[in-house]
């Protein structure tokens, strides 16, 4: 099996083939075993000092429902089924014992899976947020497929959830590894390189692009690595191996503050004893920073095969 980081790892059979089934929707709705989660401005009721999901029974909710508050089917779970709601604006108002946490922050502190439905929930709420009219022709759309699909009653556009690609690589040169640090983010964290795929390239270009324009290092072979979903709002990060050709550093200052190079020997807190962070243990990129050992000589040791640098 492969590694599973935070945000992947989802247990939900999302039941996908039911979803325009609105008999069937309707009878889960009236079931007293189907939970909802409530998010208010994108972060989730959580209960509890050892904070937990607050999954809560339909029936507070049910005016928020009829009166067209964004409800996304997740899935079918434990023996019931699962829903996630806007609860923006809502009157309903949560228990003393609630408290709304920024998933950021919430998600090293509850399980994998749990992790992983808040990542489809949030990820949907905020398309529909951001998505109410027409690409094509700007009329208010209508949530339809259980929260899956927008339509236009208009033209008649049917609009889905989309997922951007981002890859997010190690560059590795002999015993060393690329990191860098984005000029955007506060304090002095070193991660791996990243970037969105742009249209017409593949998987494999993006990596030697990004690392090329963000540190002014040439790749050759790319190895993939891992993938994780990234709920902000809604990526797939998936992270690569890359043999670095070259090793002189010229960043992009519109991107990075500082790129330099760590040695895979290097002390897991040396970087910090000396002001610098590596990247945080709940991403892909830390996968990638913990298995180059591992990788390093499958990514650099096989017959080379020809590659056009970016």
């Amino acid at each position: 099996m492969e590694d599973v980081y935070s945000f992947a790892g989802n247990p939900l059979d999302r039941a996908s083939e039911r979803r325009e089934n609105r008999a069937w929707i309707a009878g889960l709705l009236d079931d007293p075993q189907t939970r909802i989660l409530a998010l208010r401005d994108l972060k989730p009721f959580t209960r509890g000092r050892t904070p937990a999901l607050d999954w809560q029974p339909v029936g507070p909710w049910r005016d928020q429902i009829e009166t067209g508050a964004s409800l996304i089917f997740l899935g079918l779970g434990d023996g019931r089924a699962h829903f996630a709601i806007d609860a923006t604006g809502a009157s309903v108002a949560p228990d003393v014992d609630t408290e709304l946490i920024d998933v950021r922050a919430l998600a090293p502190a509850i399980g994998t899976g749990e992790a992983a439905i808040l990542a489809e929930a949030r990820s949907l709420l905020d398309w529909h947020a951001r998505h109410r009219f027409c690409a094509q022709c700007g009329s208010p759309t209508k949530v339809a497929s259980a929260g899956w699909v927008r339509r236009c009653p208009d033209c008649k556009a049917s609009h889905f959830p989309r997922t951007d690609p981002v890859v997010i690589m190690l560059a590795i040169h002999g015993e060393r590894g690329l990191l860098g640090r984005n000029r955007r983010r506060a304090g002095a964290r070193f991660s791996c390189l990243a970037g969105f795929v742009e249209p017409g390239e593949t998987l494999e270009e993006a990596v030697r692009r990004e690392v090329r324009e963000e540190s002014g290092i040439r790749c050759g072979r790319v190895r993939y690595l891992a993938a994780q979903p990234w709920p902000f709002p809604s990526s797939l990060m998936i992270g690569f191996l890359a043999e670095a050709l070259t090793e002189e550093i010229t960043v992009d200052p519109e991107e990075l503050a500082e790129a330099r190079w760590f040695h895979r020997d290097d002390p897991r807190d040396g970087g910090a004893r000396r002001g610098r962070n590596r990247p945080s243990r709940t991403g892909v990129a830390a996968g990638a920073d913990r298995d180059r050992p591992s990788h390093l000589p499958a990514l650099v040791e096989r017959p080379r095969q020809p590659v056009i640098a970016a």
